[in-house]
């Protein structure tokens, strides 16, 4: 019975479904879908947040080594989607590679990781665009501006569901359209980014960066651990390797080139920002927004409102679009129900699978407070780390797929290992209360797989 559980996908039939897509997608598209994910408003707090709390103007150095850590996975997620062009990321790969049963629970992990991101973005957007708006004199009713909390006279976020309905509508129009706009919005948001940048170096004072380590280096491995999650977001680019032209080459110029940009312009805004302001100041709600008022760059504030609102709309992109093709993938295998597979003729997308995303996400958005739910995202992204990376050793034994010309990890096995544990080593930072909520969510997981993924596996009807 044991072995039922880790029975193998195959590669053939996984390739045959997907050809379906349109290989629409460049290097330049995965890199902007990319750094839609990972580079959001965080780029606006975190670096002053956690100078003033942790690192100081080490934040620079505390940014650099997280980097590194999440390079260790990227090459892992670089080399199985070279060898795995196929949709569904670290689920399809756990199929494939480890057995049916692990690439439900990764599945499962990514279900929570996407969505739920997707929804707090939501929510976040909502807020910032509802304060924009403020500036205009217009006004949200409360009715509609937030969850379901009748007792505080709100009932529903409507701004929420409404930008995550119209992100799925442009989804819906495929994927040539969909990117020429996520393109032109990244390249907007991090226009904005350099206009901080350029500004802002004209108001460094050099003094405000000394003492460079108040908190020595233990609060530049503090801040490390905590800044390691504005990264996450760059394994979404893996979902996308069905849809990609020539996946063998662009797929790690995508994954290793969004972790590129991300991590110069990280390091970039925390030089300028703790040169800006000292970082004993930084400890405020949007420091960027305080540091150019400080500079009585007034002006600047509302540029970067723009930004925000912009980098949230990137990152929603690219996640409700991580999150239709897992749940394609899923329904492919027979895990969930099988019309959740079917691919338009028209724009050559699962719209069945996107439809469903949709309704969950804008009703977890809309109706459900997110505050305490927030960082399970970081427990999904962190295990499905850990078994991509741990998965490398599996993938090189198979014999059956091959992988020439593609992109491989170097210093094969040691960096796997080391990324696997540096994998491990953050999950065990997080908090009692996230490890509660995730063995929750992994037990109504093995529940739906038992009852009925198990049995209408493709493969269990396949033997």
């Amino acid at each position: 019975m044991f072995s039922k559980f880790l029975r193998k996908e195959s590669l053939d039939r996984y390739l045959e479904s997907d050809r379906h897509f349109a290989k629409t997608l460049s290097a330049f598209d995965l890199i902007a879908l990319g750094i839609g994910a990972v580079i959001g408003t965080g780029i606006f707090i975190l670096p002053g947040t956690v100078a003033a709390t942790t690192s100081g103007p080490g934040i620079i150095l505390s940014f650099f080594f997280s980097a590194i850590v999440c390079a260790l996975s990227a090459m892992c997620y670089a080399e199985f989607s070279s060898a795995l062009p196929v949709a569904g990321s670290a689920y399809s790969y756990g199929n494939l590679v480890m057995g049916e049963i692990i690439g439900w629970i990764l599945g499962w992990a990514l279900i929570l990781e996407y969505m739920l991101a997707v929804a707090a973005v939501s929510t976040g957007w909502a807020a910032y665009f509802n304060s924009f708006i403020e500036g205009f004199g217009l006004h949200v009713p409360k009715a509609i501006s937030g969850s379901f909390d009748p007792a505080h006279g709100t009932y529903v976020n409507l701004v929420a569901v409404l930008i995550v309905v119209a992100i799925s509508f442009l989804l819906s129009r495929g994927m040539s359209t969909s990117m020429k706009i996520n393109n032109w919005a990244v390249i907007i948001k991090i226009a904005i980014i350099l206009i901080f940048i350029v500004v802002g170096i004209f108001f460094v004072k050099p003094h405000n960066w000394h003492p460079f380590l108040p908190y020595k280096m233990s609060g530049v491995f503090q801040g490390a651990a905590t800044v390691f999650f504005a990264y996450l977001g760059f394994d979404a680019v893996s979902s996308s390797a069905a849809e990609v032209k020539n996946p063998k080459r662009n797929m790690p110029i995508g994954i290793i080139g969004t972790l590129l940009v991300a991590t110069i312009l990280y390091m970039a805004v925390s030089v300028v920002l703790t040169g800006m302001v000292k970082y004993t100041h930084l400890d405020v709600a949007n420091p960027v927004a305080f540091a150019m008022q400080v500079a009585h760059q007034d002006w600047a504030a509302g540029v970067i409102s723009i930004g925000a609102l912009i980098g949230m709309f990137t990152m929603m992109v690219t996640m409700i679009y991580s999150s239709s093709r897992l749940v394609y993938s899923i329904g492919r295998d027979g895990l969930l129900p099988t019309f959740l597979n079917k691919i338009t003729e028209k724009h050559k997308i699962p719209l069945n699978a996107l439809i469903a995303v949709t309704i969950i996400i804008a009703f977890m958005g809309g109706l459900v407070p997110l505050d305490q739910l927030t960082s399970l995202v970081n427990i999904g992204t962190l295990l499905a780390f850990t078994f991509v990376s741990f998965g490398i050793i599996p993938l090189r034994r198979r014999k059956d797929i091959k992988n020439e010309g593609g992109f491989k990890v170097p210093w094969y096995p040691v960096l796997p290992i080391v990324s696997g544990l540096a994998c491990i080593a953050m999950l065990t930072q997080l908090q009692l209360e996230t490890w509660v909520g995730a063995g929750i969510w992994f037990l109504i997981g093995l529940v739906i797989y038992f009852a009925y993924g198990f049995r209408h596996s493709k493969i269990a009807k396949d033997n």
